[in-house]
């Protein structure tokens, strides 16, 4: 989507710059491309399962410390 601002007959240069700027913010143009700047991607299922497994094995390792009295962090 192109934004298209021409200069009016008699419209000095700053007031064309706001022009197009307020154009643009309410056009959308910024809010869509930050955001597919910053678009986090989904995490694959084989690394699901491995956090999944870390995180088990971190718990069961936690209560074992834990059952012997010994700290835990």
């Amino acid at each position: 989507m192109a934004l298209e601002v021409r200069k009016k007959e008699r419209e000095n240069s700053q007031s064309l710059i706001r022009r197009f700027t307020r154009r643009v913010r309410n056009s959308g143009l910024l809010i869509r491309a930050r955001k597919s700047v910053y678009r986090k991607r989904k995490r694959s299922k084989q690394l699901k399962r491995r956090a999944a497994l870390r995180r088990e094995e971190k718990r069961k390792e936690y209560e074992k410390m834990k059952k012997l009295g010994q700290k835990t962090y």
